[in-house]
């Protein structure tokens, strides 16, 4: 089988690595890919938005099934392009795309399914949002309705707080056309839960693992939002009979919803769910594999990534008996520049990566690196992710800062409590 594989960060590095294991896979491609993915699939310098150019290489290069990593293709149509054209794809078309793009949309569904979320009302301008907010009680959550790479979610703990997260939508601009509307929701207190389900063409739903991400850049979980600072699986609160009850709750309804509008969903549907004292809530909705937890699942993963994601685009998931994992937990660590998710330096010496002792269970992905005259530079706020899987967290999380001690980068910072809640210290 011919595969290509959409995007160029930490989470495609390990989907590559996940489907280059399969005895189905002949021949690995990557668009843009990077310079660590081509050492195990070959990097095609196309832009990731040049839809026609990604559909000419694919029929050209008799692409057999394409793997859409990153949420950005997929809300601009790139599946329906290629599925338009007979290729298989792993991933939503754009309405179904709309879940992640828009938490509007997604809460206005929640809403009519009666599902679990949090309480909510829509805002697109300044004023309006702002006198909401001087009649609420606080905390409160405020939430720029587009992609904003993660960032966009703002706590509100006073009304100054709420302030200046309105200004930064509406007047500073700061996340663009996603800063437009607003969600202004309620804050839940309780324990976040990433719910990972395959989907596949017929509304067939798989659940396939629990994760848990730490969004907030500094320990403690204090600072300020990021794409994701380090990830586990599976979440050891959540049975796997308990999986497949959530799985059922809030994504099983959601999907035929979707289906009775005429969107056939498939792909990778994560739930992002609070556990709160008075039973679990739908926060978001992402429509592809998580970064940073993907680079934890794919390590742990035993049954061929590839027959899945391929079950997935063909309708088939019915016929996967059961998915294995070769271990109890996985755990990845994000190492950023210094700086993130505000201004940082690029292109900084990151020394060592080639002589790292790895453990059999212990893998480096690359999220934001380049490579220039044999030496790695870091080219992004998250640059490396180090995984590693085993039978408890804590024994992990040593081994994983056993490798983070062999790199010498200046620049590079890292939490050290992932995984604080099941940890004792």
């Amino acid at each position: 089988m011919n595969v290509l594989v959409i995007g160029n960060g930490g989470r495609e590095h390990a989907l590559c690595y996940g489907i280059k294991q399969s005895p189905n896979c002949s021949n690995l491609y990557c668009i843009p890919g990077s310079d660590a993915i081509s050492e195990i699939a070959s990097s095609i310098k196309i832009e990731v938005d040049d839809h026609d150019a990604i559909l000419k290489y694919c029929l050209e290069s008799k692409i057999d099934l394409v793997v859409i990593g990153p949420e950005l293709p997929l809300t601009q149509g790139l599946s329906n392009r290629l599925i338009n054209n007979s290729i298989l794809v792993f991933g939503p078309d754009q309405m179904g795309a709309e879940l992640e793009k828009s938490k509007k949309f997604t809460k206005d569904i929640c809403k009519k399914l009666n599902i679990a979320t949090a309480a909510y009302d829509v805002f697109e301008n300044y004023d309006d949002a702002l006198t909401f907010c001087q009649n609420q009680s606080y905390p409160l959550v405020i939430k720029a309705d587009g992609l904003a790479a993660g960032k966009g979610v703002i706590i509100c703990e006073k009304i100054d707080d709420a302030k200046d997260a309105l200004i930064k939508c509406f007047k500073e601009n700061s996340f663009g056309d996603a800063g437009s509307v607003v969600v202004i929701e309620e804050f839940l207190v309780g324990e976040e839960v990433s719910l990972f389900s395959l989907v596949d063409k017929n509304g067939f739903v798989l659940p396939l693992t629990t994760a848990q991400d730490h969004k907030k850049i500094l320990e403690g979980e204090k600072g300020l939002n990021t794409g994701g600072m380090g990830a586990y699986t599976p979440v050891p609160s959540i049975s796997s009979n308990k999986m497949h009850e959530l799985s059922k709750i809030f994504i099983e309804p959601i999907v035929q919803y979707l289906a009775q509008k005429g969107i056939n969903y498939q792909g990778m549907f994560y739930a992002g769910l609070i556990v709160t004292e008075e039973g679990p809530n739908l926060l978001e909705i992402n429509v592809r594999f998580g970064d940073p937890e993907t680079q934890a699942i794919i390590p742990l993963l035993e049954t061929d990534l590839l027959e899945l994601l391929h079950a997935s685009a063909t309708g088939s998931l019915n016929e996967i008996e059961k998915i294995k994992w070769k271990n109890d937990y996985a755990m990845t660590i994000v190492m950023a520049t210094n700086g993130y998710p505000e201004d940082y330096k690029k292109l900084t010496l990151i020394s060592n990566l080639e002589n790292l002792f790895l453990r059999k269970d212990d893998y480096l992905f690359h999220a934001g690196t380049t490579l220039r005259k044999h030496k790695w530079l870091s080219n992004g706020g998250r640059v490396l992710n180090i995984s590693s899987t085993g039978k408890d967290l804590k024994t992990i999380r040593q081994n994983i800062h056993k490798v983070i001690d062999q790199i010498t980068w200046d620049e590079g910072y890292y939490r050290k409590d992932i995984g604080w809640r099941y940890i004792d210290e």
